[in-house]
């Protein structure tokens, strides 16, 4: 009888520790023996793109969430179409506004170069998302890394999980708590808009019939977004240091300065006013809070194991 338990009990660690294996954690430095450059080679190349275009730091972060928000962090949103293949690219919020792929292949390129067919896009979009928002002045974190990449892209989840410029708080805090964040996850990270640009079309209706916007501001960007045409011209999404990673975001919503009703939402008598204000007051606390969101963010769903593939080109699965 004894010998029989000691048999179910080794049975079930084996089967445990399979289960463990199958569903591994992501690892602070997980390539430092495979690829010890790694992280040297990423943060030279945001360096070089980030001085040429400042934005493009936010245009980064944003494919990030982006990604981790359809499926997980597994570079899904990297996939061109093809005749056989529909990714996420076209997806409503994605299509002529996700950027910064050329930035990802020029990584994706010289990690090759170092260490072949052994960093996934997925890290490397983690890590430059991570170095892109430093780079501009915000904090920096440890990324934990082991992800491998997709090979599979979902449009309709692109279209249906990430929250709109129009979004309700509700809305919000509903789709964020769908990919295991909470309404304190979705209110630091929403600090992402600290930086970035967003096209007339998706404020025009903020700043032409919106009660709960300054007037000055409102007028400041009618002179550039008028009631008809100028759909693609962009404005700061944040007025005081739109190149700059800081908490003025949320100095902003106090001043009722959002440029997204969705960033306003998050200041309009609602459950994280007391949050906003105190990132309005406090730098130190956004920018450490942001940072453990960030970690959360990248730990969505991953790929890991034997799941996914590493792709040679972030473009095409292999």
């Amino acid at each position: 009888m004894a010998a029989f338990s000691y048999i179910k009990l080794l049975a079930f660690l084996v089967f445990s520790l399979l289960a463990c294996s199958a569903h591994a954690q992501l690892t602070n430095g997980f390539y430092q023996k495979t690829c010890p450059k790694l992280e040297t080679i990423v943060r030279s190349v945001m360096t070089q793109a980030i001085a040429k275009e400042a934005r493009m730091g936010a245009s980064i972060l944003r494919l990030f969430f982006h990604d981790c928000f359809v499926n997980g962090c597994d570079a899904g949103i990297l996939l061109d179409d093809t005749p056989t293949f529909t990714g996420e690219k076209n997806a409503g919020p994605n299509a002529n506004s996700a950027r910064g792929f050329e930035v990802i292949d020029a990584i994706k390129t010289q990690v090759e170069a170092s260490c072949n067919a052994t960093v996934s896009c997925a890290d490397i979009l983690a890590l430059a998302t991570r170095d892109g928002v430093n780079l501009l002045g915000g904090p920096t974190w440890n990324v934990p890394l082991g992800r491998r990449d997709a090979r599979t892209a979902s449009l309709s989840g692109a279209n249906s999980n990430l929250p709109g410029p129009g979004s309700s708080l509700s809305t919000l805090i509903s789709m964020f708590s769908a990919q295991g964040l909470t309404a304190a996850d979705m209110t630091v990270l929403s600090g992402a808009h600290t930086i970035g640009q967003a096209s007339c079309q998706f404020f025009r209706n903020r700043i032409f019939n919106e009660k709960n916007i300054n007037a000055s501001f409102a007028s400041l960007r009618q002179q550039t977004c008028p009631k008809s045409g100028g759909d693609n011209t962009l404005a700061p999404l944040d007025v005081q240091s739109p190149n700059t990673f800081d908490n003025a975001y949320y100095v902003d919503l106090v001043n009722k300065k959002g440029l997204f009703h969705s960033d306003q939402e998050l200041f309009n008598g609602g459950s994280q006013d007391k949050l906003v204000t105190q990132y309005s007051t406090n730098p130190a606390l956004f920018a450490s809070d942001f940072a453990k969101a960030m970690v959360k963010l990248g730990n969505i769903k991953p790929l890991t194991g034997k799941d996914g593939e590493i792709r040679l080109n972030c473009r095409k699965m292999n």
